[in-house]
Parts: C-alpha cells; structure tokens; sequence
C-alpha cells in the first residue's frame, strides 16, 4: 500500500457538478493510495468488522463526523459488527478526488 498521508491531509472542495467524474484510470491511480477498497459502478466501497456492536457504533458515529467536516457524505450499511462505506460523488454521477479523500480519512479513523 502507498502512503496515503497525502490524501488524508487534503480536504475535500465543494463539488456542484458541471464537472466531469474522474476517468477509470484516474480512479484506479487513486484506489492504489487505499486498502481495501473496491472500484465498482462509479462507487468505492468497503468492509469494516469489528467485534462488537459498541465499536461498530463508535466508526458509524466518527465516520460520520469526519464525513459532516468534509461535506462529503457516504452510504453505510450498519450491521451488529461491521459497516459497509460507499462513497461517491452524486452531483457528478461518479467519482471526485472527494470520495478518495473521504475514504483514507475513514481508513485513519479504522485505525485507531
């Protein structure tokens, strides 16, 4: 995996559309920065597990602080002990520089 400080240390910009998504080769580029992750139907996603619904709880809460502070909103799924994140950027119908941004911070978060 590359460093992903970059990403993480970059904030998100506000997207209305009236630009394109990113190409497929520009988001594969920015898929090698995270782990994990899936590159399907102009979405990234992934699946976080964890052993117990508090912890699972505590992600959905500060993945969702990190996500207001950015103005960049994903799709979860909740379960008992794990969360399916979906990010991608709806003004553009696809992928931004946003959803990469968004999703190493949550990898930082999963971290901790």
């Amino acid at each position: 995996m590359t460093d992903i400080c970059d990403l993480t240390n970059k904030q998100c910009k506000p997207c209305e559309g009236g630009v394109p998504p990113l190409t497929a080769e520009e988001a594969s580029k920015l898929l090698q920065q995270l782990e994990g992750w899936s590159l399907a139907n102009n979405k990234i996603s992934k699946t976080f597990e964890f052993k117990n619904y508090y912890q699972t709880m505590a992600f959905v809460n500060a993945a969702a602080w990190i996500s207001h502070r950015e103005d960049h909103h994903p799709d979860m799924a909740v379960g008992y002990n794990k969360c399916h994140v979906e990010y991608m950027t709806h003004a553009i119908n696809g992928l931004s520089e946003n959803d990469f941004i968004c999703a190493a911070k949550i990898d930082w978060l999963f971290r901790i």
